[in-house]
């Protein structure tokens, strides 16, 4: 069993096994990419995030099936000037676990269309967001190492990398509605048209 670090940054970073790396890039797009509808094969997920903390509840429900899955989640970037490198601890819950830790988790919620998407022999996950934050679609993509995250250029499809612009981040989204993701984008100048 590993030992947990305290880095200067007074952020506990965990040295195990269950915990593990994200590289992903988050970009900003103006609607679905070209091509797709709204009636393409998604998952809904709804998340849910402890307020203060760096932990949510997320249920994904593929609408096919109806089947459900259900994770406790905790997530956080070691080195806040760098999101594009997570730290990842899932936590896959039954329906009685789920049960019992979703009072804890009833407010700042997120609700999102999540489509799969390939570009350029890349797999996406194309957001589109629901409720306060309708309007809001963004892609993110993962990858296997430093080099391939830091060498990857913004698609064509995407307006702007928003990667590092922690107003993007689930935790900060779950606090705003869409009329404040769009001033935000015009105060911090994010889209040069």
């Amino acid at each position: 069993m590993g030992v947990a670090k305290l880095t200067d940054q007074n952020t506990i970073v965990p040295d195990s096994r269950y915990a593990r790396v994200e590289r992903e890039r988050r970009y900003l797009l103006r609607d679905l990419p070209e091509g797709m509808t709204r009636a393409d094969p998604h998952l809904q997920i709804t998340d849910n995030y402890m307020t203060g903390s760096r932990l949510r509840l997320r249920k994904v429900r593929e609408p096919r099936t109806n089947k459900w899955t259900v994770k406790f989640t905790q997530k956080f970037a070691p080195n806040p000037e760098d999101l594009a490198r997570t730290i990842i601890t899932n936590t896959y819950l039954n329906a009685l676990e789920a049960e019992v830790l979703s009072p804890i988790f009833n407010s700042n919620e997120i609700r999102k269309n999540r489509y799969p998407f390939e570009f350029d022999g890349r797999e996406f996950s194309i957001d589109m967001f629901l409720g306060d934050l309708f309007g809001l679609v963004l892609a993110e993509t993962s990858f296997e190492t430093d080099e391939d995250l830091d060498n990857f250029p913004t698609p064509p499809f995407a307006l702007v990398d928003v990667t590092n612009e922690p107003l993007f981040s689930g935790g900060r989204l779950c606090e705003l509605t869409f009329s404040d993701v769009r001033a935000e984008i015009a105060k911090r100048r994010l889209l040069i048209v």
